[in-house]
């Protein structure tokens, strides 16, 4: 899709939105005066390091502080005997399962460690470098326990009278059992998605500070999902709302695991009120690679039964979840995910997943960039290129056959489990992007060429990934504006920033409703002392829901100014406009105007033509949707395979995807190239891998392989509106985890047609060594 670019003056100011307009947020970004967590510091602050286990699952026998304590400029040495009444750090998901609470993880490890990396003591001290020269001297004694590194292991103890499977989980719909014994053919697959995460520029950082004199405890560097951290902070620190303010600074990178509540930064919070200085804490990349949220890791034992046209009749699947060492914040979140969305954009009779929520010995794991669905995509997908060979069917056909039609919106998936909320699919043409993307990648052309190469004994081949997102998740989310007596508009959200262009994406809506330029506007964010709430940006739901907010609090202030402007310019409201801030009659464009400038000043405090109106240009308004939206894609790879190397070089990619409105095209291809890239490493390069005894192995950038600008295709962008929203007044859905959600899956279709094996690619990510392998066992060779 073309970036439309431009001024925003005249006529053009009220065809902002939908433009590739500059964003707002990148000045500081790109000039060096931008503040990162490492940037902020107050006087007189501590540094914190943490004491990690060296351990996967061992009893802590003692610690032995003395030695760091006793090091100049040592503040203070915390074991968890030093804060017994700081309980496990809460979920924010999941609030209400109770199977899962025992599961959360300490502050500080109580007795036992259950992953390398586990903290065990911290230490506060002067300056950054003396807390990790105390933290050296802490002496830890251990008991190894046995090490489960699998979640399709024989699950063991987590603790005294409690199992390593936290639960089963099930989602359902239909008859199975009748799908699978009517079928012409049931083809199974045993599948692994290998665990892996996001790996932003910017690691984790937290600085806490308390203010005596006001009562007040502050967290800087916060993120993401900034009120509902302080949400479970208040219940965990037993203090008032009022008493705990966070604060969101610059932020290098989240895709889902930075702004989470990490241990680290209930410590720095607790110290800074208990030390009474402020205490910061910045995480090198070898704790970020060992500590941070980590994800992905499934064993996925699929079925699934068709008819002899390859008409899906039911999908069967057992998943082992590796949840890793302890149940965070999201509870069992991305369990939940991969089984919803598994059956994807095709209509299924049948479904049944079930899944063993299980925890091992290796870092734990929450969500990262379209969580569930990464998974599940490249599960079904995999599923329907199976069929396709079993039946001898093309591969784009069996797509077809099986995708929900347009005539079939909205289109409602209801699981049998009363706990588990339907699907309420809001609008969309499946059919339709997939003959826009095969068009646009010249898929028929492609095939024969690429036949042309394998005869010539090139290992050359193409795959397809079609999926369906979810986003916009309410309940709720509400916004303020004002505009102030120069004309100027501070628009106060509840939302969060992480590089997606959040700032500009509210600006371009709140300039479109109200009609002023969106240059115009400043949009603050992250600052829970300036608004009382708000959901933040994860789940890709802050377009949806914080722009509907934004967009309906918009019109509340123009309605307001409309009404005040009726009396000054003596026309009825309806008959007026507001276009670059300056209000006028419809049909007399040389009549009496004024601006919003003047409206404001004019409602100011104190003003003598109030009548009775509330003093002040502002609102604030609320945007509650009554359901999610499902956005949705088609990737498309084309891969060469070296048969000596295993090397896997990606020739072509493409994204397909309707985002049913765009507010700045421009910034949704970057999301959609951005997770892209992220995808090739999840399916190519980026794997957490752990020996028998569970020490990581990959540690360090030189072990935990991302892709570079040399391994990066020119991805190519498809952007539609062909299916707006009916849930939202704007159309828009959202776009922020779609350019990841189907690259696993497209990359191994591809793979397995260079290599001419269908269903030979089982296991994510596809390395060099693991293609090597299938290529020797299908030659019968064992060296």
């Amino acid at each position: 899709m073309a970036a439309e670019t431009g001024t925003e003056t005249g006529t053009e100011t009220s065809q902002v939105l939908g433009r590739s307009v500059e964003r707002l947020e990148d000045p500081p970004l790109v000039t060096g005066d931008a503040r990162f967590a490492g940037d902020i510091n107050f006087p007189h602050q501590l540094h914190m390091r943490v004491v990690r286990s060296p351990h996967a699952h061992a009893e802590i026998t003692s610690i032995d502080c003395r030695a760091a304590a006793a090091l100049p400029g040592i503040f203070a040495v915390w074991t968890a005997a030093d804060i017994p009444d700081i309980g496990p750090v809460d979920f924010r998901a999941d609030r209400a399962s109770e199977n899962l609470k025992p599961y959360r993880q300490p502050v500080l490890a109580k007795g036992r460690v259950r992953y390398v990396g586990d903290p065990v003591v911290a230490v506060f001290a002067e300056d950054p470098y003396l807390a990790e020269d105390g933290a050296e001297l802490v002496a830890v004694d251990y008991a190894e326990l046995r090490v489960i590194v699998a979640a399709d292991q024989e699950p063991g103890e987590f603790s005294p009278g409690l199992g390593t499977e936290a639960a089963l989980l099930t989602h359902s719909f239909g008859d199975i059992e009748a799908a699978f014994a009517g079928a012409h053919k049931v083809i199974a697959l045993d599948l692994l998605t290998g665990r892996h995460s996001g790996v932003p520029l910017e690691t984790r950082g937290a600085i806490g500070r308390y203010d005596a004199a006001n009562d007040i405890l502050e967290l800087h560097g916060a993120a993401k999902v900034i009120h509902r951290n302080k949400e479970t902070l208040v219940a965990m620190l037993g203090c008032d709302p009022a008493q705990l303010h966070l604060h969101e600074c610059h932020i290098g990178g989240g895709f889902g695991i930075r702004g989470e509540l990490y241990p680290e930064d209930v410590l720095v919070l607790v110290a800074a009120k208990r030390l009474g200085r402020p205490v910061k804490w910045i995480e090198d990349r070898h704790e970020h690679l060992m500590c941070a949220n980590q994800g992905r890791e499934q064993r996925h034992l699929a079925r699934i039964a068709v008819d002899k046209d390859g008409h899906i009749l039911g999908i069967d699947d057992e998943i082992f979840h590796d949840q890793g060492g302890y149940v965070r914040t999201h509870g069992s979140n991305v369990a939940n995910r991969t089984m919803c969305m598994l059956t994807g954009l095709y209509h299924v009779p049948a479904f049944r997943a079930v899944t063993h929520f299980r925890l091992t010995n290796k870092t734990p794991c929450a969500t990262y960039r379209a969580p569930g669905r990464f998974e599940s995509t490249f599960v079904r997908e995999q599923l329907i290129d199976a069929v396709a060979a079993e039946l001898n069917l093309d591969r784009v056909t069996v797509r077809r056959r099986n995708l929900i039609p347009a005539s079939d919106f909205p289109y409602r998936l209801s699981f049998d489990e009363p706990h588990v909320g339907d699907l309420n699919f809001d609008s969309g043409d499946y059919a339709l992007l997939l003959d826009k993307a095969l068009t646009k990648f010249g898929w028929d052309d492609l095939q024969a060429d690429l036949a042309r190469r394998r005869e010539g004994g090139e290992m050359v081949g193409t795959g397809i990934g079609m999926f369906l997102e979810e986003g916009g998740r309410g309940p709720s989310d509400g916004a303020k504006i004002a505009v102030d007596g120069a004309g100027g508009v501070e628009v106060i959200t509840g939302g969060a920033s992480l590089g997606q262009g959040f700032e500009t994406a509210m600006a371009q809506i709140c300039a479109a409703a109200l009609g002023v330029g969106y240059k115009s506007i400043r949009v603050i964010h992250g600052q829970t002392d300036r608004i009382p709430y708000g959901i933040g940006a994860h789940a890709t739901r802050a377009t949806v829901l914080t722009g509907g907010a934004v967009h309906v609090t918009a019109l509340k202030l123009r309605a307001k100014a409309l009404d005040m402007a009726a009396e000054l310019l003596q026309a009825p409201a309806e008959a007026l406009e507001i276009s670059d801030g300056t209000i006028r009659r419809r049909d007399d464009a040389a009549g009496a105007t004024m601006t919003l400038a003047e409206v404001a000043r004019r409602l100011a405090p104190g003003s003598k033509v109030l009548g009775g109106r509330e003093p002040g240009l502002w609102a604030e308004g609320f945007f509650n949707p009554t359901d999610t939206v499902f956005p949705y894609g088609v990737h498309l790879a084309q891969v060469k395979v070296d048969p000596g190397t295993g090397g896997i070089t990606v020739e072509r990619f493409m994204v397909a995807y309707d985002v049913g409105r765009a507010v700045n095209p421009a910034m949704v291809e970057g999301q959609l190239v951005g997770g892209c890239l992220q995808g090739l490493g999840g399916a190519l390069y980026e794997e957490f891998a752990y020996d028998e005894n569970g020490q990581p192995l990959a540690v360090t950038l030189a072990d935990y392989l991302l892709p570079t600008l040399g391994e990066a295709p020119e991805v190519e962008v498809l952007v539609t509106e062909d299916a707006p929203s009916p849930l939202n007044p704007l159309g828009i859905k959202s776009a922020g985890e779609g350019g990841i959600n189907g690259v696993g899956a497209a990359i191994a279709g591809a793979v397995n047609e260079a290599i001419s094996i269908p269903g030979a690619v089982r296991r994510l990510p596809i390395t060099p060594q693991r293609i090597r392998d299938i290529l020797r066992a299908a030659a019968g060779r064992t060296d």
